[in-house]
């Protein structure tokens, strides 16, 4: 439904997005995510029409949209403050699009009810924002956003305001509201997990470009280079000899770099990894280790179920979970995964 081809935005001599092409099925959600600065928002901006193209198209259902204005898109816009009107209530708020539209009293009245059911928020017509939690207003702002059955929704870092274990609650419950509603939705985003909670498909972006896109699996199983990995969530990326010896053991005949996650590595007395730990903390979901490795260097590493904290100068096996590391290619070369 929506594609971009060849995307360019200028700022005088300044390229905030450079040649970046991208499609969007139906019913899909496409979450963007980078670093801040990287472009992400101004592509937003520039589908939604806020931001004139200097080079390329956008288009949806094969219409080019150059020359139509923002308000005759059929898109809607969710931005990270929600932007509520303070003085009218809760119910007030998510009818306003419609009014507008001059739809009717009992259409909007329906219409209404429906939609705060949909976000959890029912029996809160009457509330006015300032009464509202942080996430309750998001639902509200969504609630609105979602009144005119956008074709397109644009959502810009919404939930990057939360603190939080409300954004990791809240980011489910948007997949699961958008879901529902059958919406296409572009999701821009700086964190990886809000981007896996909510999206089925994800574009990174670096510097103005486009440095890889698919399905979130994917993305996740095959960054396509070691700052890609990096930003994803795998802190340690290994090459050369050192990533030889992790490959291995993993049993995974492939050349490259090897990401890993922080509990890639478990302690496990079959282990065909050993090392010394050098330090040990307990947290909540695990006892997290670092551990001095021959050949491969200091790495973290987790116990596995059942097994107790090991002191610090203690020698310990490790296995590797396959499914929490990731091959990437060399720097100049093509991807190869096991």
């Amino acid at each position: 439904m929506l594609s971009l081809t060849s995307v360019r935005v200028t700022y005088g001599h300044a390229v905030a997005v450079d040649d970046v092409s991208l499609e969007l099925a139906e019913g899909q959600v496409l979450a963007v995510l980078g670093p801040s600065g990287c472009g992400k928002s101004t592509l937003l901006r520039a589908v939604a029409g806020l931001e004139r193209l200097s080079a390329g198209t956008v288009s949806y259902d094969g219409s080019d949209l150059a020359g139509v204005p923002t308000h005759k898109r059929g898109f809607a816009l969710m931005f990270q403050d929600g932007q509520l009107f303070g003085h009218r209530s809760v119910g007030d708020n998510v009818a306003y699009p419609l009014r507008i539209r001059r739809r009717s009293r009992t259409e909007i009245a329906q219409r209404v009810e429906e939609l705060l059911e949909l976000v959890g928020l029912a029996g809160f017509a009457e509330r006015v924002p300032a009464t509202l939690s942080g996430g309750e207003r998001q639902r509200v702002a969504l609630a609105r956003a979602l009144a005119v059955e956008p074709r397109l929704l644009l959502l810009d870092e919404p939930l990057s305001a939360l603190d939080k274990s409300l954004r990791e609650r809240l980011a489910l419950d948007l997949r699961e509201i958008l879901t529902r509603a059958g919406t296409t939705a572009l999701l821009v985003t700086h964190d990886h997990e809000e981007a896996f909670a909510v999206a089925d498909r994800m574009a990174l972006m670096r510097a103005g470009q486009l440095v890889q896109d698919g399905a979130l699996v994917d993305v996740w199983e095959h960054p396509v280079d070691a700052e890609a990995a990096k930003f994803l969530g795998y802190p340690t990326v290994l090459s050369g000899d050192a990533a030889r010896v992790v490959l291995r053991a993993a049993g995974i005949d492939s050349a490259g770099q090897v990401a890993m996650r922080r509990s890639a590595l478990q302690v496990r007395e079959d282990g065909p990894l050993t090392g010394a730990v050098l330090s040990s903390r307990v947290t909540p979901d695990a006892v997290r280790l670092e551990v001095d490795v021959p050949g491969v260097g200091v790495v973290a590493a987790v116990t596995s179920d059942g097994v107790g904290a090991p002191s610090p100068g203690a020698d310990v096996h490790l296995g590797v979970d396959r499914d929490r590391l990731a091959v990437v290619p060399d720097a100049g070369s093509s991807p190869r995964f096991p």
